[in-house]
């Protein structure tokens, strides 16, 4: 098991802050990070995703839509050369439906964030930062664990953050 390291614990009051943190830890990405999104329905993993998904595309001009991979379980973007896979593991039944989603090689070369990852199992790489939504009264909080190295940048993002 990599160490685990707290990053921050954030309250999130609305749906802007929800975006402002994936705002600001966007930049700080890079090909082969993996990022889980956690949370029960409803708490906010695909606004977050979104989030950062859009401020990747918008720091290299781009502007598109972003919408849940519920359905099509895997949504591909590209920016600046790099590709960002939004996953998202709800309807997955089995491990063996997650390896044949091709994430292992995705996990080493792209920016990939995944919600529901509980479905990951053994899939689950061992360096990964961990966002878990919860709700906080009228918002959510937002607790950021980095499992294994690397997450520096992002740590160095959100010391002393307030959305």
């Amino acid at each position: 098991m990599p160490e685990t390291q707290p990053i921050a614990t954030l309250d999130l009051p609305d749906a802007a802050a929800t975006a402002a943190l994936g705002a600001r830890i966007a930049p700080s990405l890079a090909p082969g990070d993996v990022v889980l999104l956690a949370g029960p329905l409803g708490a906010g993993k695909t606004a977050l995703a979104r989030a950062i998904i859009q401020a990747r595309l918008a720091a290299h001009g781009l502007c598109e839509e972003v919408p849940s991979p519920s359905f099509t379980l895997v949504q591909v973007y590209e920016a600046g050369g790099t590709e960002i896979w939004h996953v998202d593991l709800y309807r997955i039944g089995d491990a063996a439906e997650v390896v044949e989603l091709g994430l292992a090689d995705a996990f080493e070369t792209a920016i990939c964030l995944v919600e529901w990852p509980d479905r990951l199992g053994a899939e689950t790489p061992a360096r990964h930062l961990l966002i878990a939504l919860e709700d906080a009264g009228e918002g959510r909080r937002a607790r950021v664990l980095a499992y294994g190295g690397g997450w520096s940048g992002v740590a160095a993002r959100l010391a002393g953050w307030t959305p």
